[in-house]
């Protein structure tokens, strides 16, 4: 349990629950036939086999309370960037490609010029994932939104697809002890955190407009702002082009314990050479007196994404990366230790 996310208002071990309670109920779905579904609950995302030499992957995500950010900051260009990238950087750790994703876009009221400025981060965030965005949907919803402030209220959601051949799926199988995690650098708090980011910077600290010295000249709303980076055209390089991949993790809200989905009950992870941790999120640390443990437990730390390859693969795996991602590096090892995440410093992350 996160305890500053808790007092911040997110019980994480009580949506935990919340989301078993949901799945559960809908494990029980009787299709009348069997079913096309070949990727075990708990990984980034779902996929149904459609023939021996294609699948299709799945990914259903949002923009979070970032939103709230951007209301009051009345910044909406960037946040499609960040809708597109929370699902098609978990559309790849299946190894699939991207190829589309709907929108969806609950609005308090429907303001064209608002709808066109979200709209622009969409469409970047498309190019930047080389996806489509053929259709989506727009709902006017007064008596549920409310905005910051009010009558500027949305959310924004998407469901992305792509396809893999089911027989070349990464899904952690493959993943031994002594493989090197290849670390790819975050752009900030990507889009997970921000009830917590919120309260420290925002409500209780120096608030949206400030310059702490950390930030180097950065408002907080900058920083808090920076969109979420794509990781889609780096990963499928290298699968293309480098060496065997044998995993691949979008490090999202839950921070390192987003490791342990990939080959549960197996094998565990060791971060010994973090990539540097953002400033934003030591400002967050710091102001918040947030423990260590506990920030990485609830951000990425600036390691937005992990790649599992073969020790002997390290260097080869981080040249392609770095390409496109500069500053890409091996963080750390998989260990023999079943289901323990440990951080810099013998930190352990996460329940056990």
């Amino acid at each position: 349990m996160s305890d500053a996310y808790a007092a911040a208002g997110v019980d994480t071990d009580q949506s935990d629950r919340a989301v078993s309670a949901l799945v559960d109920v809908l494990r029980g779905i009787d299709l009348g036939r069997p079913s096309r579904s070949v990727v075990r609950s708990g990984h980034y995302a779902s996929v149904l086999k459609i023939s021996d030499e294609t699948a299709i992957a799945m990914s259903s995500d949002g923009v979070g309370s970032k939103l709230v950010l951007a209301e009051q900051a009345n910044r909406l260009e960037t946040v499609g960037i960040d809708c597109i990238a929370m699902n098609v950087n978990d559309i790849i750790c299946v190894g699939a490609e991207p190829l589309a994703m709907l929108d969806y876009i609950a609005v308090e009221q429907a303001d064209a010029t608002a709808l066109a400025r979200i709209g622009e981060g969409l469409k970047v965030g498309a190019e930047q994932a080389g996806i489509e965005i053929p259709g989506g949907e727009v709902a006017v919803l007064p008596e549920l939104i409310r905005g910051h402030p009010s009558p500027h209220g949305f959310d924004l959601c998407g469901t992305a697809i792509g396809t893999v051949d089911p027989r070349a799926m990464i899904l952690g199988e493959k993943i031994e002890v002594g493989d090197a995690l290849i670390g790819l650098p975050s752009s900030g708090a990507h889009s997970n955190g921000y009830t917590l980011a919120r309260r420290v910077l925002v409500e209780d600290g120096p608030g949206l407009e400030a310059t702490p010295e950390l930030l180097g000249g950065a408002t907080v709303a900058d920083a808090l702002l920076a969109p979420t980076t794509i990781y889609v055209k780096a990963v499928l390089d290298l699968i293309s082009n480098g060496p065997a991949v044998h995993g691949l993790a979008h490090i999202t809200g839950g921070g390192l314990t987003n490791l342990r989905r990939l080959a549960p009950g197996r094998v565990g992870y060791e971060i010994s050479a973090p990539l540097a941790v953002p400033p934003v999120l030591q400002l967050i640390g710091e102001l918040g007196n947030v423990p260590a443990a506990e920030m990485w437990e609830v951000f990425n730390m600036g390691c937005g994404f992990v790649v599992v390859v073969p020790e002997a693969a390290a260097d080869d795996a981080v040249s392609i990366l770095a390409a496109h991602h500069p500053g890409a590096a091996r963080v750390g090892s998989v260990t023999a230790d079943a289901d323990r995440t440990v951080g810099p410093g013998g930190i352990v992350v996460g329940a056990e």
